[in-house]
């Protein structure tokens, strides 16, 4: 599998404090089938996105992780004008392993009314938006009309594993199933901050995938797309399958 979503690199974010932290994380992906994982620290208000930084840290992470998987940068963006303007002025500067895709992360606060805008102004730049969790996010979770329509303009979406499973409660959970039966969701990913509490692990949601909603969709939104955003080459879902449904869910 193909993690394009981590906070893996240690004393960055609010993600792994130490490179012990780091191996950890790497070696806990690694027994749970992540073959390729992408560091994605925080650039927000809190956070500074540092790329001398970033690569001191990656190269640290990947000498001591030594084979365990591979290891690409990227970064958790957050929507915010500094940003957007940085980005459009260094479009390869926070894509995923320096390529197209852009994992755009959304306040909880405020949704810009002008996002259609700020998407194209992305994409006039070379930079695919990928909205980050929306399932996690209140203002999101009201949207999905709004995110259909993001899609449709060329906008991706990414679930969190624990999502599925259950791991954020059922409203996150049922707001992924309405997008997934919608057919807007491309990537699952971990955004795996540790190794307790949020764990950078990939294959219960693959699991739960295969067996709601088919293996190929299991295998696009956890390898085949992931692995295109690493390319930057186009995302594709396969035809729509019903929903594998247990009985006792037609009395909800």
């Amino acid at each position: 599998m193909i993690d394009i979503h981590s906070h893996v690199l240690f004393g960055l974010d609010d993600g792994a404090r130490t490179l012990e932290d780091s191996l950890a994380m790497v070696r806990m992906a690694a027994e749970h089938g992540t073959t390729d994982l992408v560091a994605t620290p925080h650039a927000n208000l809190e956070y500074e996105f540092d790329p001398e930084r970033i690569a001191e840290r990656i190269a640290q992470v990947r000498e001591a992780a030594g084979a365990a998987l591979r290891l690409y940068t990227g970064c958790d963006f957050h929507l915010s004008f500094d940003n957007i303007q940085d980005a459009i002025d260094h479009p390869r500067k926070y894509t995923i392993n320096q390529q197209s895709y852009l994992l755009v992360e959304f306040s909880e606060l405020l949704i810009f009314r002008n996002t259609d805008e700020i998407f194209a102004r992305l994409g006039d730049a070379g930079m695919m938006p990928v909205i980050t969790h929306p399932e996690r996010n209140g203002l999101l979770r009201q949207r999905a009309d709004t995110i259909a329509k993001w899609v449709e303009a060329g906008a991706r979406v990414q679930l969190t594993a624990q999502s599925l499973t259950g791991g954020f409660g059922r409203r996150a959970q049922d707001f992924s199933r309405e997008l997934l039966d919608r057919g807007v969701v491309h990537v699952v990913a971990s955004d795996g901050h540790d190794c307790e509490r949020r764990p950078p692990v990939m294959d219960q949601a693959r699991a739960w995938l295969r067996n709601q909603y088919g293996d190929a969709l299991a295998e696009a939104l956890c390898v085949t797309n992931p692995g295109a955003a690493l390319k930057g080459e186009a995302m594709h879902l396969p035809e729509a399958e019903s929903p594998v449904r247990k009985w006792y869910e037609f009395w909800r």
